[in-house]
């Protein structure tokens, strides 16, 4: 899905943040300038996330079975 980009001056978007994130929250990006100058890009903080599916990689990650065994003395103490 492509996000829609709107542009906004700096001293409209101090009159109407309220607005503007209700615009981000709905999937717009808005990016403020000052003229002709980009100063930032508003964007959602994260996207809505699907349900987790269980079982969608079932069997693409292997563990040995020493994998939780106390990792040897060197590891810690190498390079110290």
């Amino acid at each position: 899905m492509t996000a829609v980009q709107k542009t906004v001056d700096i001293s409209v978007a101090q009159m109407s943040l309220q607005e503007l994130v209700n615009l981000v929250d709905e999937g717009t990006e808005i990016l403020l300038t000052d003229g002709n100058n980009a100063l930032a890009r508003l964007v959602p903080i994260s996207q809505k996330k699907s349900p987790r599916i269980a079982g969608l990689h079932q069997g693409e990650i292997l563990t040995t079975n020493d994998f939780d065994e106390p990792l040897p003395e060197e590891f810690w103490t190498a390079g110290a």
